[in-house]
């Protein structure tokens, strides 16, 4: 009779309506150093374009004082020299480059005849303007032309003294600039291809944009990006610009912790001419939430929340997330029917409607089951555990914006280096996978937009 009352009397304190302290092994965190992601091959599409006056501003700081020398006197009996004496200045004409060049010439010719040494020399001097119509090419990046002078007009008409006399020569002088004319367009163009060259340009940018960018100082997050090739389209002259298409093939990096190193080689670039390139670029931003900051809102998520089987019931107090090989580890803090924490474990997945966070395949860990089993199987039961799911979720939007909002001033007038500009727009994201470290859970979003890249006022 008295072991009856005994087991009556465990039956009673074991009873629904006596809260069960429960104390469950909980499960350590792994301890991983940050990790690098690599993202699928990206591609980015940089439209380029030069303006006429910026190569005229490269052009006019290599063409400086005198220009053209011929020292011969023995091949046409000429000897000349040649100035500029102002700036060049370049337009568009018909898909053309005009280049209009103020010179001066100062010319030693002999004349007479050799018999008995019936001959002299004289100098003249004269002040012109020449014109000059290039078609323009671009190969590896570097601008050339093929000139050839359109036009040349006398400033004033070059004369001698002879005799007392001012007499005329230009028509001494036309047959000899017929022979340094394509000397000087080949000057010219040697000039255009020396200071239009622009894949050093190209390759200071890049390496700009490939330092490191800090995208949330937070959550210690970094955006890194690794060139692997460039392409190139042929130049076209339009609208006073050299434009054409450049496209960046790269790996895209995001890692958390401390800044990372560049990956840029200059050197290992390859650059490679095209046909056609796409006009859409892909990137992959990370949104980063932190344990603590998840664990936060799912507290708040069970906030005033009952769960019951019958007159048992429980109320979550608290919530703690952590990382355990590659899984989530739930602690939920409980009082009622159950005083203690239990752990679950679930994979992390991303609802791309919602911009949630949320738990799959979760489940209690095996040493809280067996915990559970032994005092409090109703909550191992499937509708229990289905309303606990419910609320372990999380909105990751205010991360998505954030992230946005740290790109975007690389996307509005970002001037990498003096005289380089780039200008672009950012489309929605699209959700490709979720990662956890013993830091964060990241969800990796991959987003489409357009970008350019303008070079106008470098030194």
């Amino acid at each position: 009779m008295k072991k009856l009352l005994y087991v009556l009397m465990l039956s009673f304190l074991f009873g629904c309506s006596t809260t069960k302290k429960i104390d469950a092994l909980k499960p350590e965190p792994s301890l991983n150093t940050p990790v690098v992601y690599n993202t699928t091959t990206s591609f980015v599409n940089m439209p380029m374009e030069v303006t006429l006056k910026e190569v005229e501003h490269q052009l006019n700081k290599s063409l400086v004082g005198l220009i053209y020398e011929d020292a011969n006197m023995d091949d046409d009996k000429t000897v000349m020299k040649i100035w500029k004496t102002a700036n060049i200045k370049l337009v568009e004409k018909n898909g053309k480059i005009q280049s209009v060049l103020p010179l001066k010439i100062w010319a030693k010719f002999k004349y007479g005849t050799e018999f008995m040494g019936l001959n002299d020399t004289r100098e003249i001097e004269a002040n012109g303007t020449i014109t000059l119509l290039s078609n323009v090419s671009l190969s590896n990046f570097k601008m050339t032309t093929e000139s050839v002078i359109e036009d040349f007009a006398w400033t004033e008409s070059p004369t001698i003294l002879v005799a007392g006399k001012k007499v005329p020569i230009t028509y001494i002088l036309t047959p000899t600039l017929s022979i340094f004319k394509s000397k000087v367009s080949k000057k010219i163009d040697e000039a255009i291809d020396k200071t239009c060259d622009f894949k050093p340009y190209v390759l200071d940018v890049l390496e700009t944009i490939s330092k490191p960018i800090q995208t949330s100082e937070q959550y210690e997050t970094w955006f890194k990006m690794v060139p692997i090739e460039m392409y190139n389209t042929d130049a076209v002259l339009k609208n006073g610009k050299v434009a054409l298409d450049l496209g960046l093939k790269c790996n895209m990096q995001t890692l958390v912790g401390q800044m990372p190193k560049t990956g840029y080689n200059r050197e290992n670039i390859a650059f490679k001419p095209v046909a056609k390139m796409p006009n859409k670029t892909t990137a992959t931003i990370a949104a980063v939430s932190t344990y603590e900051s998840a664990s936060r809102i799912m507290t708040k998520n069970f906030q005033g929340k009952e769960f019951a089987n019958g007159s048992r019931k429980i109320v979550v107090q608290k919530v703690d997330l952590w990382h355990k090989e590659g899984k989530m580890i739930i602690a939920l803090s409980m009082t009622g029917s159950i005083d203690g924490t239990i752990y679950l474990s679930g994979i992390p997945n991303y609802n791309p409607i919602t911009k949630e966070i949320y738990f799959e395949n979760l489940d209690y860990v095996l040493n809280t089951k067996g915990l559970l089993t032994k005092t409090a199987n109703w909550l191992l039961q499937g509708v229990i555990l289905k309303k606990i799911q419910e609320n372990c979720r999380y909105s990751i939007k205010e991360n998505l914006d954030d992230a946005k909002k740290n790109m975007l001033p690389y996307l509005s007038n970002f001037s990498p280096m003096k005289g380089v500009f780039v200008n672009g727009t950012l489309d929605d994201f699209e959700f490709e996978k979720v990662e956890l470290n013993n830091q964060a859970i990241i969800a990796f979003i991959k987003a489409s937009g357009k970008m350019n890249v303008s070079i106008d006022g470098m030194d």
